[in-house]
C-alpha cells in the first residue's frame, strides 16, 4: 500500500509531503475481528518519509523518517481534544490499546490534565501488562491492566481507543455523563457513540471525494480512509470487508478552528464530548516537521546533503 499526505503552513513557510511504502496483511482472529499488520521489506521494519520544502522559494529542506513525528503529531491532536473538551477535573483515563499510539496519547493527556489513574485493556494480556508497567514508571501515575474493554471504560473521565482493529472496540452503552471520548482509527467507534455525544468535533475535514459506482475506489477498506485498489478480482477478495464502525462520522461537525476560538465548548459537566482525531494529517506534518527541522539545525543534528543533488536544469 502506497500513499501520501500533504500540507503546508504559510506562517511557517513550509510544505510537507509524507510518503509510505507498506506491505499489508489483515489477520482475522477467533472472535471474528480483523487487525492490520504492515512492514517494509521484512516484519519489524517500516518505510515512511517526510519531505519538507520551503514555500518561499521552493527549496528542498529535509528528508525525515516519519516514525516519531507520526506518533507525536497524532498524540498531540488527541491531547488538544482533551485540552478543549474534557472536564477540568478529568483525572481517570480508560485506554483501549497498548501500542505506540496508546503511549503518546497518554503522554499528551498528562500535559493538559492532572491524570491520576489509568486503566488499560488490550486483548493480549502480556501487552497490557507491559504497557501498565512502562507508563506507570515513565509518568509516575498508577496504570492498571484490566481484563476487558468495558472495565477500562466504566467510570473513566477520558476514554481513548488506540487500536488497529477494523471493528468497534467499545459499546455506546458504556459511556457515562461527563466523559470525553477520542479515537485513533475510523472503525473503533460504533454508530451509537455518535448519538450519545453532546458535542462532536472532527479535527480536520480533509478527505478525497469518492465517485459512486467505482468498486476500485473505496473508503474504509483496511485502514485506508480512501484508496484506489489495484489488482485482479481474485486479489480484491483478499481484502477485509469495509470497516464496521462509523468511519469518520457525518460531515458538518464544528471545526477545530471553532473549538480553539471558543465558539464551541463544553457547557456542562454532564455532557459527553467526542473528538474525532482525524483529518489534518498533512498540516500536522508541516507543523511538527518544521519544528524538528529548526531544532536539528540549531543543534547540528542530521546529515547535510548538497541541495544541488535535488535540482536539475530540465524544466519539468
Amino acid at each position: 500500500r502506497w500513499g501520501t499526505m500533504e500540507g503546508a503552513s504559510a506562517e511557517l513557510g513550509v510544505f510537507a509531503i509524507r510518503m509510505k511504502s507498506d506491505v499489508v496483511t489483515w489477520p482475522r482472529h477467533a472472535d471474528g475481528t480483523w487487525t492490520e499488520e504492515k512492514y517494509c521489506m521484512e516484519p519489524g521494519t517500516y518505510c515512511g518519509l517526510v519531505m519538507l520544502f520551503s514555500t518561499r522559494n521552493g527549496e528542498p529542506l529535509a528528508i525525515i523518517n516519519d516514525g516519531h513525528l507520526q506518533h507525536m503529531r497524532v498524540g498531540g491532536g488527541a491531547g488538544l481534544g482533551v485540552k478543549y473538551l474534557a472536564r477540568q477535573d478529568a483525572h481517570v483515563v480508560g485506554m483501549i490499546g497498548s501500542g505506540g499510539m496508546a503511549r503518546t496519547y497518554l503522554q499528551a493527556f498528562t500535559c493538559v490534565r492532572d491524570i491520576r489513574q489509568v486503566r488499560v485493556y488490550s486483548p493480549t494480556k502480556a501487552h497490557r501488562e507491559a504497557y501498565a508497567k512502562e507508563m506507570s514508571a515513565n509518568l509516575d501515575i498508577p496504570v492498571e491492566p484490566v481484563a476487558s474493554a468495558e472495565e477500562a471504560v466504566r467510570g473513566a473521565d477520558i476514554v481513548a481507543t488506540c487500536t488497529d482493529s477494523n471493528l468497534p472496540v467499545i459499546e455506546a452503552e458504556w459511556l457515562e455523563p461527563g466523559m470525553h471520548v477520542t479515537n485513533l482509527g475510523g472503525a473503533e467507534l460504533p454508530q451509537g457513540v455518535y448519538a450519545r455525544a453532546d458535542i462532536i468535533i472532527r479535527q480536520g475535514q480533509s478527505g478525497l471525494p469518492l465517485p459512486e459506482g467505482d468498486a476500485r475506489i473505496q473508503a474504509g477498506r483496511g485502514h485506508s480512509p480512501a484508496a484506489y485498489i489495484a489488482g485482479t478480482e481474485e486479489e480484491m477478495q483478499r481484502l477485509p470487508p469495509a470497516m464496521g464502525g462509523q468511519v469518520f462520522g457525518a460531515k458538518g461537525y464544528p471545526s477545530f478552528v471553532e473549538l480553539a476560538r471558543g465558539e464551541v465548548k463544553r457547557t456542562g459537566p454532564g455532557q459527553i464530548t467526542l473528538y474525532l482525531n482525524v483529518g489534518n494529517q498533512g498540516l500536522q506534518f508541516a507543523a511538527v516537521g518544521s519544528l524538528v527541522y529548526a531544532k536539528c539545525r540549531e543543534q547540528g543534528l542530521g546529515r547535510p546533503l548538497p541541495t544541488e543533488w535535488f535540482l536539475q536544469d530540465i524544466r519539468d
